[in-house]
């Protein structure tokens, strides 16, 4: 999740910015001393800021915009919105970095927080964005890491908090492939299922969010080892960013080739996987049996 170099700090975003930065400086036939010297810097802080080594001033990415050639005012916003974001992130200010023990997920959120898109595939939990307050909640208290209601609560506020993307006048698409195993899993009991499933079939039936039920007579399929989510943004050359959970750590795929891979493997699960409005029958279907 993140790497350090001396008493620098690289985060997903300003990883992702300084990628960025790195592909207009390369399209643009220029140098890393170059570059320095429009900025009035040395050409080790371009290295630093091209390995999201550092927070980035707005007036730096303004003129290198400039020197690079990118003329289109919204891509230059769009960096200094990821700029931003990571300067929240680095001084623990953003809105997520109020939840207990929410060093990974804080992160993901932040990238979520600037994407266009979501593709998600998921075994045996309903996924975040859809999830409702008492199935949040009954998750955090199965886990056992956290006892305290209150640190409890924070944790469902925050999914809660999620959830805002969903609307809005630029509302992020969500494409979610669901495993049976995660409809029929009983967290927090038959209620909070019965609860759970009925939000799953509104949160479908919203213009943004593609919902697809791989069921279990489905037998062996391309996504079986593990859960992943694959975040993409607005730019043409933006590279999507890989999350994937482990029980003790999370991974971040953030270069093309191993990322289309996770791209690939999502597409074929979603071809084997039941058609929306199938899916919605099975999910009602379950829901009817609880």
């Amino acid at each position: 999740m993140r790497g350090d170099q001396g008493n620098r700090t690289s985060t997903v975003l300003g990883r992702r910015l300084g990628g960025e930065l790195l592909r207009l400086r390369d399209g643009a036939g220029k140098t890393q001393q170059q570059a320095a010297h429009v900025i009035s810097a040395t050409g080790t802080k371009i290295v630093k800021m091209e390995r999201g080594w550092v927070p980035m001033r707005d007036p730096d990415i303004r003129v290198l915009s400039e020197f690079y050639g990118l003329d289109d005012p919204k891509a230059v916003a769009r960096l200094l919105e990821l700029a931003r974001l990571d300067r929240e992130r680095r001084k623990a200010k953003g809105w997520w970095q109020h939840s207990p023990n929410a060093g990974a997920l804080a992160e993901y959120i932040a990238m979520e927080d600037v994407a266009n898109r979501v593709r998600t595939w998921q075994l045996a939990l309903i996924p975040g964005l859809f999830q409702t307050a008492e199935y949040a909640r009954s998750l955090a208290v199965s886990d056992g890491v956290w006892e305290d209601p209150d640190e409890i609560e924070r944790i469902v506020e925050v999914r809660m908090k999620r959830q805002s993307r969903l609307g809005g006048d630029k509302p992020l698409q969500v494409y979610a492939v669901v495993w049976e195993a995660a409809l029929r899993q009983l967290v927090g009991g038959p209620a909070v299922m019965r609860a759970q499933l009925g939000q799953l079939l509104d949160v479908a039936k919203l213009p943004n969010v593609r919902l697809q039920v791989l069921p279990f007579r489905t037998g062996g399929h391309p996504c079986v080892t593990g859960a992943f989510n694959i975040v993409s943004f607005t730019e043409a050359e933006a590279v999507d960013v890989v999350h994937v959970d482990t029980i003790a750590t999370t991974v971040w795929v953030e270069n093309p080739e191993e990322g289309a891979v996770y791209s690939t493997f999502f597409d074929r699960t979603a071809r084997l996987s039941l058609a929306q409005h199938d899916s919605a029958v099975l999910i009602d279907t379950i829901r009817k049996e609880l």
